[in-house]
This record gives C-alpha cells, structure tokens and sequence, in this order.
C-alpha cells in the first residue's frame, strides 16, 4: 500500500462539494492507498465548508481503516481545524495532549488530582 495524494481546491470545499470529494477518497482506498495526503495549500480563503469536508475526508478514511494526513494548511485552515478539534488532522497534538509517547511524571508530594 502507498500513500496517494488528493488536492482540494475552492469548488471541493464549497457547499455540497465533500459529496464527490469523499467519493474521490473512497476510490483512492478502494485501489490501494494505504494513506492519502489531502494538500489543502490551493484553499486561500477557507471557511465552514472546508472544515466539513475534511471532517467528512476523516470520516470516510476511518471507516475505511485507513490515515489521513491533511498538508499545505494555512493559518486560517489551521485555526479552524484547532476549534473544531481537529487538528489532528495536521500531524500535530492537540494543545491539551501531550504528544504520543509521553507520559506525565508524578512527584510523591504532589496533591492527588
């Protein structure tokens, strides 16, 4: 399996487009892809839409058993992918979890939680 890559641009992420564009997803898994890169970078005004179809893009790629990696972000992207909780999504940890790995020490004297 290989990682194939799937570009969003402005009519992928208007309303009503994450339709096709999870279709298009579903097509790359069912012919091998073992993960898809979905670069985001064409997307310079992204909105609501954009949010949703990459949260639909998840949902497609987890039923499938499969990664999602979404590239070329901005920082309007990245923050709405950040209040939604997705930004995952973005090969990053969210804020309030310690990246994978990591575990949290505990010092004898410290008040239980």
């Amino acid at each position: 399996m290989k990682t194939q890559i799937l570009v969003l641009t402005g009519p992928d992420v208007a309303v009503g487009g994450a339709d096709a564009v999870c279709l298009r997803l579903a097509e790359l898994y069912g012919a091998g892809a073992g993960a898809v890169e979905c670069d985001v970078g064409a997307l310079t005004a992204p909105g609501l839409a954009a949010v949703e179809t990459l949260a639909r893009l998840r949902l497609t790629a987890r039923r499938w058993g499969r990664g999602l990696l979404v590239t070329g972000a901005g920082p309007e992207l990245r923050a709405l992918l950040g209040l939604v909780g997705l930004v995952e999504l973005l090969g990053q940890p969210e804020q309030r979890e310690p990246p994978g790995g990591v575990e949290e020490g505990v010092e004898p004297d410290d008040p239980p939680a």
